[in-house]
């Protein structure tokens, strides 16, 4: 019976004074997977596996900051009203996009420090990137988070998923859209996409710039689907807007950079 179906809980377990939530558990096992996959290719490209955990120690907290700040900032109504909720993290809240914002001004940042290529580090870390994110949605899974309208559980049985995924997806008398899912395969395929690029060795940069392009295509789509959407107006879906800024953006920073000559190296040159 559907009104028997009990969510999976959000908590791993409980310390007394603390409460690890499954939320942080996932995004921190995927910035972890993601930073060892980055540092054994940074050591194939003589970068060095020291340089990305050096980055990573400022890129983690600056981007998760940056992330809650722009989903605060497009919920100012509620927060404003709730100000002790701002910092609570850990029940959901974080836009990917500020961490974008974020991790890649500390990228340039750390880049001119350490006197290195900013595009040939992004390349680097680009998979681990989309990977963490896809890792990272099983974390609005596990607070039933991030999906879309409503549909029927015929409709979700028909997409051959797993119980545990339909019953998560059953919230308050309904069943909804697994969005967290489409959007988690479609980061896992756009991996394989930017793992196959290294190897076709394009420009530097272009490993990157492949990821903004991938990932915002893949977002606008599946944001439309969304009903827990950040609005810019009434009618225009803040995620979307920006994915459609950062495609044009990429596409004209790819075309800048070939004809200008800014692009002379490629991926696999030291």
């Amino acid at each position: 019976m559907e009104q028997d179906i009990q969510p999976l809980n959000p908590i791993a377990f409980d310390l007394g004074f603390l409460a690890v939530h499954w939320y942080g558990i996932i995004i921190g096992f995927g910035v972890l997977l993601g930073l060892y996959i980055a540092t054994r290719e940074a050591d194939r490209r003589g970068i060095g596996k020291e340089t990305f955990v050096d980055m990573i120690l400022f890129a983690v907290p600056i981007a998760i900051i940056s992330a809650r700040i722009y989903y605060v900032i497009f919920q100012w109504d509620y927060y404003s009203q709730n100000p002790g909720q701002i910092i609570q993290i850990w029940n959901g809240g974080i836009a990917i996009h500020g961490a974008i914002i974020g991790a890649v001004i500390t990228a340039i940042v750390f880049s001119k420090v350490r006197k290195l290529s900013f595009w040939k580090l992004v390349d680097v870390a680009a998979p681990s990137l989309l990977l963490g994110q896809a890792i990272g949605r099983w974390g609005n899974f596990m607070n039933q988070e991030a999906h879309g309208g409503e549909v029927t559980r015929a409709f979700l049985e028909n997409l051959h998923l797993p119980n545990f995924i339909i019953n998560q997806m059953y919230i308050e008398g309904s069943y909804y859209h697994p969005t967290f899912l489409y959007e988690s395969i479609w980061n896992l395929l756009g991996v394989v996409l930017l793992l196959f690029l290294r190897r076709s060795n394009l420009h530097r940069g272009e490993i990157f710039l492949s990821y903004v392009i991938w990932y915002s295509v893949g977002r606008f789509f599946i944001e439309g689907l969304r009903t827990d959407s950040l609005m810019l107006t009434e009618t225009l879906r803040i995620a979307q807007v920006i994915s459609i800024v950062l495609i044009v953006v990429a596409i004209g920073l790819w075309v800048y950079r070939r004809v200008g000559g800014y692009a002379d190296k490629k991926y696999l040159e030291a």
